[in-house]
């Protein structure tokens, strides 16, 4: 026992002289200011070789080896190596398919090819299998770097390890760059990078479309929660405020409360000084306030409302000012923006952004009173009553149509109907959510479901795993998937196809403000309706439409509400709830 006690006492002396030994560098980065990350990374092996080079019987051995799980370091076995060999016969290619969009980029481990020097391979991420084959050079399908490299010539070690690359992606293309050269990979995998963080929200029905597009619309968000939330994963890492508000009702509905919200609010604020508006748009600094109302509805965390007060209180009061004489909206010290499909329409964007500022001023007032300020309330208000004299023409915008809705400046049943015009027809990814709010405003629950289908549905029967950044639905006709190369006779739906900031591959095919069917299905569908801040109340009113049953869960900072719905052969809906204790439930 002696024996054992003196062992144990040099054990920890031992440990405590090692730990205090540590070079410095390890107590700086455990220090506060030392950066770390939200995000986790796991590596993923290739599901299908897409497409080889046409030299692949001579210049290519074994590519199927790479789509084995490996182990992520490089041995001296020799064995189950794919052999890439430039020659006479031509240089070598493969085209690799990781059967889902990824954010991340790319770890390739070598053996001893010949020569024993580095090797230069070309690696051309894609969205889709065209995207991968595209070149930089093509300006007619605006193939790019921007915001992400992902076409660019790099050198591989010989017997080691490389990761590189930072994109949006599901396919990579792996080209030999020089003459004479061998290369021996033992694996290629996907470097995944995400927040590994639970789906606590939950929805499945009847129909496994609409099972499909919701967990979509979950996964596309989820993709984009980065360090911050972002818009695009390959293109617009940025965090664009407007384009968050999608995105940040899809995170209450399937993740609850998670930091990447507020974190991703604080920046936009902390970076825009008023009088600036966020983004350099009128309208973005009025989805922040939105945001921030609706934020606060789920989570019920004044604390943190409050850290907003300052900023808040004089953002609504430079807003209330915005009126002119006609009771008009006077927005005009910043970019006047929708969404970039009714971006021409002049009339359209000034009823929309009619209808933004009576939202926004009444969400502000709401705020203003949890904060126990009367007077600004009154001041938002006041400035609501006269918007509301001012009704504009939406001029055809289904955008500015849905915001007027919404607002109350028009009827709901009067916006269902210009809605209804040609179907989907003039539907947005983003503003398309809003659109579906405005037909359920209307008690056009079913419109709203088959618009869901018929919109969001198509991107999925062309091979999407997330969903875009825009859609029209007169791209169909003779369009190819993008999982494929594009037959001949077909339209490359991601090169062909595009407008304004997003022409032909520098569209982004995992764009978070598309997630709009996600929350929508959530909240009318499941019937989820926040009625007392922090989620304490909540109304349950489903709405089936044709399906047969639908069920699903919805975190809540006391937990996760458990919900189902049956049709019963006469018609009647019936209805169960579980909810923890500190929720009431009101049916």
């Amino acid at each position: 026992m002696k024996n054992y006690l003196i062992c144990l006492i040099l054990l920890i002396a031992f440990s405590l002289t090692v730990k205090a030994q540590l070079p410095p560098v390890f107590s700086q980065a455990r220090k506060s200011q030392a950066r770390g990350e939200a995000t986790v990374r796991r590596y993923l092996p290739p599901v299908k070789i897409l497409w080889q080079s046409g030299n692949a019987t001579t210049n290519i051995l074994n590519p199927e080896k790479l789509l084995n799980p490996g182990i992520g370091q490089a041995d001296l076995s020799g064995k189950n190596l794919c052999v890439l060999t430039s020659n006479e016969k031509g240089k070598p290619g493969i085209l690799f398919d990781f059967g889902k969009e990824l954010h991340g980029g790319l770890q390739l481990i070598t053996d001893q090819s010949r020569g024993g020097k580095p090797v230069r391979v070309r690696l051309r991420f894609g969205e889709s299998a065209a995207e991968a084959m595209s070149d930089v050079m093509d300006v007619a399908k605006d193939a790019t770097n921007d915001h992400a490299m992902r076409d660019f010539t790099i050198s591989l070690p010989w017997l080691g390890k490389l990761e590189v690359g930072n994109t949006g992606f599901r396919f990579v293309r792996i080209d030999l760059v020089d003459d004479n050269v061998e290369l021996k990979l033992k694996e290629v995998n996907a470097i995944f990078t995400f927040r590994d963080i639970p789906y606590l929200g939950s929805f499945n029905c009847s129909d496994t479309l609409l099972n499909k597009i919701w967990i979509t619309g979950a996964y596309t968000v989820h993709l984009n929660m980065q360090d911050y939330l972002w818009d695009g994963i390959k293109r617009d890492r940025l965090v664009w405020v407007g384009d968050m508000h999608p995105e940040t009702s899809t995170i209450a509905a399937v993740f609850g409360n998670n930091d990447v919200v507020p974190k991703s609010l604080d920046l936009a604020r902390d970076i825009t000084p008023l009088p600036e508006y966020m983004n350099g748009m009128v309208s973005y600094s009025m989805w922040w306030i939105l945001i921030q109302h609706d934020w606060y509805m789920h989570t019920g965390n004044l604390a943190y409302l409050k850290q907003q007060r300052s900023y808040l209180i004089k953002l609504l009061n430079q807003y209330s000012l915005q009126i002119d004489s006609n009771n008009s909206e006077a927005l005009n010290s910043g970019g006047r923006f929708l969404d970039w499909p009714s971006s021409d329409n002049i009339k359209g964007i000034h009823a929309g952004l009619q209808a933004m500022l009576v939202m926004t001023l009444n969400a502000g007032s709401e705020l203003c009173k949890v904060l126990n300020d009367p007077a600004t309330a009154k001041k938002c208000d006041d400035a609501v009553l006269k918007l509301k004299k001012n009704v504009p023409d939406a001029n055809g915008s289904k955008q500015a149509v849905a915001l007027l809705s919404l607002s109350g400046l028009i009827s709901p049943a009067a916006a269902n109907e210009a809605l209804s015009v040609g179907g989907v027809r003039n539907y947005s990814t983003f503003f398309g959510y809003y659109m579906l709010q405005a037909k359920a405003k209307a008690g056009d629950y079913q419109g709203a479901i088959d618009a869901i289908r018929s919109y969001w549905g198509p991107m999925l029967g062309l091979g999407a795993t997330t969903f875009w950044e825009d859609f029209n639905i007169d791209w169909l006709p003779d369009a190819s998937r993008i999982d494929e190369l594009v037959p001949a006779g077909k339209k490359d739906i991601h090169g062909d196809y595009g407008a304004y900031c997003y022409k032909g591959f520098r569209h982004s095919l995992a764009h978070g403000w598309a997630s709009g069917p996600t929350p929508w299905l959530t909240q009318h569908v499941l019937g989820v309706n926040v009625v007392v801040p922090g989620c304490k109340v909540l109304k349950i009113e489903p709405h089936l439409g044709d399906l047969k049953f639908a069920e699903g869960t919805f975190p809540t900072p006391y937990g996760i509400v458990k919900i189902k719905h049956v049709r019963q052969p006469n018609g009647k809906i019936t209805t169960s709830v579980k909810a923890p204790r500190e929720v009431k439930i009101i049916k």
